[in-house]
């Protein structure tokens, strides 16, 4: 309408606690590029304190009046400083980092006023396309909400966070998650935690971890990303954690997956940094063709493990469904899965042809025992149904003979069944490193596996179950005996350990072979198999 003002996205207002900061005149929506400003004052990087000092000043000297009784507006927290060395207190409290083409930091009139928060609504960015600091919303700001920044540079502990801003900013903060109840900010903490150790995790694997255990180093993503929403942190961190994904993916051949990934991190990017960042013109068509990319040159032919076309992406399902294809999110088989584990009755005949890659397992706990020409032992199945199996080994059975027992349960890789001369339907063993006995019977070792289904898996979104008190949550510790049950302390180990029985099965969990058997991907190897079993990269 003709004479109307436009009203001012944000202004600038007395913050009790703060001083000045910039507070949403109107809903700002996720996105939205909130400021895009020049420095009016820069700082050359690796310059020493006395070039810097003199640089600050000349500069100052050198602004309009207005800029200049801006910037004299602005807080310093070095009240040390002597009346000419005023600018350089002010420009280190209020200084936001460049880092790039040799600058840096500088001064922003409106971005300096930005106040601090660890749950900030707004992100900070220096736009090396547009030589201009830009600010983003990320999530929908109100009208009257204040507009925050995050000060540091790597997300912390409540105490982390409180003694790097006394230090650095001279306040302490007050924002909605330092002011969590006691119990609220400790999770928070074991999130932020445990965000950092899959980090490290990722990291230190490197490229070879990508190639080698890529299901393994994608959970730790898909973790990651899971705590970064519970958190609520919508930083570059979750567009970084979205870029390994895809990384993950085309490295393996995923085209499919590595474009639903490259398309995430794009969106966290121009969420954070707009659409004319160097991110966004960089990957955005990585997620239209990753194979037209050169990322994808420079990585996807390291392994074709996965390898899939570009539409090969599941049409028509759920949300759910299809967050649990994009992460790979398969469930663990189990020892109770009648297909990896048949019983004797549907074990194939020795007649058979199966493929070099079909593996399965036969579980049956030893009921007797009969020595004459060789080894003859009684296996009971899930089903209750008595077998023998006859060792046809070189020393005809006498390699195990010392450390088979009544009740404990014995595993056969690829046992078939086999009708012998006199009649009798059994197992014909030839070579002993296709079993492995495990000191419990059949009954406990099915329970034992339901427990493992239960405490040790992921669920579908990432969590775990602590199996001290069953809360399912993401930033849980290992127990470091067994590596295989999962606590929120040391409270929840002592009651898994006294009250939930992991005192009398953490030792047999000790054991590779017995964990593996729980985990193991019967589908994926070729060849023979023998134990001890390979390491598989779908172990919890």
């Amino acid at each position: 309408m003709e004479g109307s003002l436009s009203i001012p996205m944000y202004s600038l207002q007395d913050i009790p606690g703060k001083g000045k900061g910039l507070v949403a005149n109107e809903k700002i929506p996720t996105g939205t590029r909130i400021l895009c400003e020049e420095p009016i004052i820069i700082e050359a990087e690796d310059q020493s304190n006395a070039e810097l000092r003199k640089s600050i000043i000349e500069q100052f000297e050198a602004l309009s009046e207005s800029n200049r009784q801006a910037f004299l507006a602005m807080r310093n927290i070095f009240p040390e400083c002597i009346a000419s060395q005023l600018p350089l207190g002010i420009y280190r409290t209020n200084a936001l980092p460049i880092e790039a083409g040799g600058i840096g930091g500088g001064i922003f009139l409106e971005a300096c006023r930005l106040n601090h928060a660890c749950n900030n609504n707004a992100q900070k960015h220096w736009n090396n396309n547009i030589k201009r600091h830009t600010v983003h919303a990320l999530r929908d700001i109100g009208k009257g909400e204040e507009i925050t920044i995050h000060y540091l540079g790597s997300d912390r502990s409540r105490e982390e966070r409180q003694e790097a801003l006394r230090a650095k900013f001279k306040f302490d903060c007050t924002c909605r998650l330092c002011s969590l109840p006691l119990a609220q900010s400790q999770e928070s903490d074991r999130r932020l935690e445990e965000i950092a150790r899959l980090e490290r995790l990722i990291g230190a694997g490197g490229i070879s971890a990508i190639v080698s255990t890529p299901l393994r180093t994608l959970r730790y993503v898909d973790q990651m990303v899971t705590l970064y929403n519970e958190q609520g942190l919508g930083d570059a961190g979750l567009a970084r954690a979205f870029f390994d994904a895809t990384q993950i993916a085309l490295s393996n051949g995923d085209l499919a997956r590595g474009s639903v990934f490259a398309e995430k991190a794009v969106f966290c990017w121009q969420v954070a940094h707009g659409s004319d960042s160097k991110e966004v013109i960089e990957y955005g068509s990585l997620a239209q063709d990753p194979s037209k990319h050169s990322l994808f040159r420079q990585i996807g032919g390291l392994s074709s493990k996965w390898k899939t076309a570009l539409h090969e992406k599941p049409q028509g399902v759920g949300l759910q469904e299809y967050e649990d294809w994009l992460w790979r999110r398969e469930k663990v088989i189990g020892l109770r899965n009648r297909i990896a584990f048949p019983p004797f009755f549907s074990l194939p005949s020795e007649y058979e042809k199966d493929a070099d890659s079909e593996h399965w397992c036969y579980l049956g706990e030893i009921v007797g025992s009969l020595e004459l020409l060789r080894l003859e032992l009684q296996l009971k199945d899930v089903d209750g149904m008595v077998t023998n199996l006859f060792f046809y080994t070189d020393d005809r059975g006498n390699e195990v003979a010392s450390s088979l027992k009544i009740g404990h349960t014995m595993a056969v890789l690829d046992a078939k069944r086999r009708q012998f001369m006199d009649g009798q339907v059994g197992i014909r063993l030839e070579n002993h490193k296709m079993i492995k006995v495990f000191p419990l019977s059949l009954d406990k070792l099915l329970t034992l596996n339901d427990e493992i289904q239960e405490f040790s898996t992921p669920n579908v979104n990432g969590t775990r179950n602590c199996h001290g008190c069953g809360r399912k949550v993401n930033s849980l510790q290992r127990c470091g005996k067994c590596q295989s049950f999962w606590y929120c302390g040391k409270d929840c180990q002592m009651t898994g350990w006294n009250a939930k029985g992991h005192k009398s099965i953490c030792k047999l969990l000790k054991d590779p072979d017995l964990r593996r058997l729980f985990f193991f991907d019967w589908d994926k190897h070729e060849g023979t198999l023998e134990f001890p079993l390979p390491e598989d990269d779908s172990e919890g």
